[in-house]
């Protein structure tokens, strides 16, 4: 296989489990060519873009997360998890509830790249522009406010404005971007990280719940829809449960749900490389 494409979906905190995957990859010490994301596919994607290995991006999600061991003198002692606190720093400005930034600042931290142009693979990022309603792709400039732009889900992060756009979660257009990737791509890889929730006791959800899962329900919708027409050569569907679109501090969580179908990807990938190489 001389070109892998993936493209990591959307699916805030449970897109995290995108890690693993690459984690599938880097221990077959097979490199992507092309990656496309779409919100916290984004987010992943220029981590991993940049160079930083799957491993090393586990270490940076692992730091601000609780894990559900952890007493509260574990909690106390990691300095990484208070700044979560920030990172959901609330804004009254009338636009969005929390600043995205914090979080953004934190992850660029673990990189050098500032720029599209300085990844070491070529990254697409998708957004939404929220006045034409249609889909913008980003890959070029700056990284911060396109990954920013990303990830803006309404009503919960302020929208980017680049140049006469004003920018909102991708996931609105298109929340699994495989359709991006380039043609000359031999094995295309989709990642769908929207997961499920459970039904609370009393059925009915909380007012956040009905934003974020109201949002999802449109993504699966969108999903389907584009699985009608064309497909990518492997599709994975990761079926992460009961992690809110914010809880970011759940990393530890979100890896062990991932971690079959990591083991599923890397047995699909070994038998394609021997069916390769046999051939």
């Amino acid at each position: 296989m001389k070109k892998i494409g993936i493209a990591l979906g959307a699916g805030g905190a449970k897109g995290l489990a995108h890690v693993l995957i690459l984690e599938a990859l880097d221990e077959l010490a097979l490199k992507p060519s092309y990656v496309t994301g779409t919100s916290t596919g984004a987010v992943v994607g220029v981590l991993y873009c940049s160079g930083l290995s799957a491993k090393n991006l586990r270490q940076v999600m692992s730091n601000i997360s609780i894990n559900e061991n952890d007493s509260l003198r574990d909690v106390v002692t990691k300095k990484h998890v208070f700044k979560w606190f920030n990172f959901k720093a609330l804004q009254f400005d009338g636009r969005g509830l929390l600043k995205a930034e914090h979080f953004i600042n934190y992850l660029f931290e673990s990189i050098e790249a500032r720029t599209f142009e300085e990844l070491v693979i070529p990254l697409r990022v998708v957004a939404s522009d929220f006045w034409t309603r249609e889909q913008v792709v980003l890959d070029g400039g700056e990284l911060a406010p396109a990954i920013q732009a990303s990830m803006s889900l309404p009503g919960v992060f302020t929208p980017v404005t680049m140049g006469e756009n004003v920018l909102i979660d991708g996931g609105a257009v298109n929340p699994v971007p495989f359709d991006l990737l380039p043609d000359d791509c031999d094995l295309t890889i989709a990642v769908d990280v929207i997961g499920r929730r459970e039904a609370r006791r009393d059925r009915m959800p909380s007012l956040q719940e009905a934003i974020f899962n109201t949002f999802q329900i449109m993504e699966r919708s969108i999903v389907r829809e584009k699985l009608r027409n064309s497909s990518p050569d492997i599709y994975i569907e990761i079926e992460i449960s009961n992690i809110r679109a914010l809880e970011f501090y759940k990393a530890d969580q979100v890896f062990k749900q991932a971690q079959t179908a990591k083991d599923q990807l890397k047995s699909e990938l070994e038998r394609r490389i021997y069916l390769h190489n046999s051939s």
